[in-house]
């Protein structure tokens, strides 16, 4: 992580500056018919949940980066956030973190996505776009307490030329223990994981398909009923997650992913209202923001 956070500045009509801690950047600088950058309905900011007193202290909105990585069969990366975390613990968010002084929105997510996970995507091997920017405050709620950190989000598009099996290991080697996932034991030659999961951040990892992915992105946290998703799921997604054996094989219910942000009470192990967002938009096509 950064010792030094980069902050978003903000400028509109010839005004701006840095955007101050609690203040919803979204509704200040954004005109209402631009999506430039949008946040949940029951955002704090939005709500006005930022006192003074909550502000002291806070420096300003932190800018971070996360990134959606598509294989070429089309399954999409998700991790599970780990429980000891303070801030969204044991919710489901694409790898991300905060932007280092000086560093651009791709060189910061790649730097992320192998701090988090140990995968390492080579130049030539990805393409990417700008999926979006999302206003994003902890708690996200004001019915779980005052705002204690907010960040505007640049959620990026990557997309390999690898397929899921070869993003999940790589070149074959000998060694000790039970082989990673998708390599069948029998072999006597196991292969060389390429994720390397880092146990202070992430508990688990996903490789989710279309359907689901589409599913997730159409429950829709504080909207009213949800927009079409596809009508067959399967009751179960597979999961490689951290035991203190190393990497296990599990299967958690789909509904888990399908949970929608609670209005009051503890919060849930569920997907991010964020990534939500940011799926809709990977789902609407390369059409979306920035395509490189």
């Amino acid at each position: 992580m950064a010792s030094a956070r980069v902050l978003v500045h903000a400028r509109r009509a010839g005004a701006g500056g840095a955007a101050a801690f609690g203040q919803s950047v979204t509704g200040v600088f954004c005109p209402a018919h631009m999506d430039v950058a949008l946040r949940p309905p029951f955002c704090p900011a939005k709500l006005g949940g930022a006192t003074p007193g909550d502000r002291e202290g806070q420096p300003g909105v932190a800018a971070a980066v996360a990134v959606l990585l598509e294989a070429a069969c089309g399954h999409v990366l998700l991790t599970r956030r780990a429980t000891t975390l303070r801030h969204f613990p044991n919710v489901w968010v694409p790898p991300g973190g905060h932007l280092e002084p000086g560093e651009e929105l791709v060189a910061a997510g790649l730097r992320e996505l192998a701090e988090e996970t140990g995968l390492h995507l080579e130049p030539g091997t990805f393409s990417w776009n700008l999926l979006g920017l999302w206003e994003s405050l902890f708690p996200p709620s004001l019915s779980w307490g005052p705002p204690r950190c907010h960040h505007i989000v640049a959620y990026l598009g990557l997309r390999s030329a690898e397929p899921r099996q070869q993003l999940q290991v790589g070149g074959p080697y000998r060694g000790w223990g039970s082989p990673p996932m998708g390599v069948p034991p029998s072999t006597g030659i196991h292969a060389q994981a390429r994720l390397c999961l880092s146990p202070c951040e992430v508990s688990a990892v996903a490789w989710l398909e279309p359907p689901v992915l589409e599913a997730i992105a159409a429950t829709e946290d504080g909207a009213e009923g949800s927009r079409s998703s596809p009508g067959e799921l399967p009751a179960t997604v597979g999961i490689t997650e951290l035991s203190a054996h190393g990497f296990r094989s599990s299967q958690i219910p789909t509904g888990i992913l399908l949970r929608r942000a609670p209005a009051h009470g503890p919060d849930l192990e569920r997907v991010s209202t964020g990534t939500k967002f940011a799926l809709g938009r990977w789902r609407a096509g390369p059409g979306q923001g920035q395509q490189k």
